[in-house]
């Protein structure tokens, strides 16, 4: 997914912009914290290439200095994942911490860059390298912010486990089998996921607010298939299989999911409606005081799309065998993204009764994963509010629910409470590329990070 909420709630957090830089990293730190996220970046950990043991042989001396002395490397498919323990030095009998990140990248042309995408470099104060963003300066963070404790005085009250998947951005396959093959291997009471949020920050140093994911939407794709007889084209019939397939995206288009809330969204318009005295505010706090209107949830669905309902669209399409023959077959791909709690199998049938009787629809494979949010953990909140405020006093801790996919679905499914929790923070309106073109991470971003982590574990894993 990446790294931050895909929300944007401007708020009143205002301090000099200066604060941004506060208590820097020693220039020695600072070089080393750089030199390891650039051997992780340079690893081309992409499906396919064979490369995760590399990244995995990197990472496991590194976590051993970190205090982590028990590994298991789990092979799946052509890739692999690992899970290592750190055993609490002074238990106290609550559960362990689960802390998650995905050492797979989605592949980049190198053709579209305007540099080699596996080629780390900093410019403009910013790092770049496929990668970066999603989720390797997450992954390196977490590690260092490991080495930092294990290095002073810390003490854990509690086991840390780690959960780096192999194909996060593929099949998901490594959360999946963790969360129930493997489960006693990462067995938590809560789990911490680097992947999921991170903070906003303006350039004048106004904070929109730091964000922890507390649920996701489901991914399920539907294929969308018409097959007759076809013909000749110079004897058009009524059963054009483009035209039936054309006809039900169209519908599809047309369709509206009811309106929901739940946990996470409330929590989220909540402190959007408290904070943001401005016209979206007060469109939020109408329909929070009128939640069965369907025309405000639609105004709020119409400049923030994907945060009221379920969401489907089509992604791909194709038809036809030659120029001058009508089709014998057309099919299209159609993506959902479905509300937590509601049942794939519910949006399936839906989808079919408004395509018609022409058209076959099918999930595919790798779709109905889902969880219901979790809830908000307040000693979580609060020791991540005071993290935070290592770098950003008094920074707004907005929850959200995610529209795009991560491992932590299935670990919440699983019935560990997971939040999306991270220190990055990204500038609004400064592209950072994930998935996409040139991915690049503010460098003080990811260096500000490791001081959050720390800080955060400190106080949440710590003994007192």
């Amino acid at each position: 997914m990446g790294l931050a909420a895909t929300r944007r709630f401007v708020l009143p957090a205002i301090f000099a912009a200066s604060s941004a830089l506060a208590m820097p990293a020693a220039a020695q730190d600072r070089d080393a914290e750089r030199a390891l996220l650039e051997r992780i970046v340079e690893i081309p950990t992409v499906a396919g290439r064979g490369e995760m043991p590399r990244l995995i042989a990197l990472l496991r001396p590194e976590l051993t200095a970190a205090g982590f002395d028990e590994f298991h490397v789990q092979p799946h498919g052509d890739t692999e994942t690992l899970i290592a323990r750190r055993n609490a030095d002074r238990p106290s009998g609550e559960g362990a911490i689960l802390l998650m990140a995905h050492m797979d990248v989605v592949d980049a042309d190198p053709d579209d860059w305007q540099n080699p995408p596996f080629e780390f470099r900093e410019e403009e104060g910013y790092y770049l390298g496929r990668g970066v963003v999603d989720n390797k300066a997450g992954l390196t963070g977490l590690v260092l912010a490991l080495q930092r404790l294990e290095a002073s005085d810390f003490a854990a009250d509690r086991d840390l486990i780690i959960l780096f998947t192999g194909d996060e951005e593929t099949l998901q396959e490594g959360a999946r089998l963790a969360a129930s093959e493997w489960r006693e291997l990462i067995d938590a009471e809560i789990a911490l996921n680097s992947d999921g949020g991170g903070g906003s920050v303006f350039r004048d140093g106004r904070v929109e607010g730091f964000f922890v994911q507390l649920a996701e939407k489901t991914y399920a794709d539907f294929r969308f298939r018409v097959t007759n007889r076809g013909g000749h084209s110079s004897r058009p019939r009524a059963d054009n299989a483009i035209y039936q397939l054309a006809n039900a995206l169209g519908a599809v288009e047309r369709h509206r999911f009811p309106h929901q809330l739940n946990d996470a969204t409330r929590a989220s318009y909540e402190a959007l409606a408290e904070n943001d005295g401005g016209y979206y505010g007060q469109l939020v706090r109408a329909w929070l005081d009128d939640p069965d209107n369907d025309e405000k949830a639609d105004l709020i669905e119409a400049l923030e799309p994907g945060q009221t309902r379920t969401r489907c669209v089509a992604t791909q399409i194709s038809g036809g065998h030659a120029p001058n023959a009508l089709p014998q077959s057309a099919e299209a791909t159609v993506n959902c993204r479905i509300f937590p709690g509601t049942p794939t199998e519910d949006v399936q049938e839906i989808l079919q009764r408004i395509a018609g009787q022409h058209v076959e629809v099918t999930m595919m494979d790798g779709s109905g994963a889902w969880s219901d949010p979790s809830p908000i953990d307040e000693e979580l909140f609060a020791a991540y509010r005071q993290a935070v405020a290592v770098r950003f006093p008094d920074a707004p801790i907005i929850p959200f629910m995610s529209a795009g996919a991560t491992d932590a679905i299935f670990t919440r499914g699983a019935g560990i409470p997971t939040y999306g929790i991270g220190g990055i923070w990204t500038i609004p309106g400064e592209p950072v590329g994930a998935h996409g073109l040139d991915e690049r991470i503010l460098a003080d971003a990811f260096h500000g990070s490791i001081d959050i982590w720390e800080a955060l574990l400190r106080d949440f894993a710590g003994a007192e």
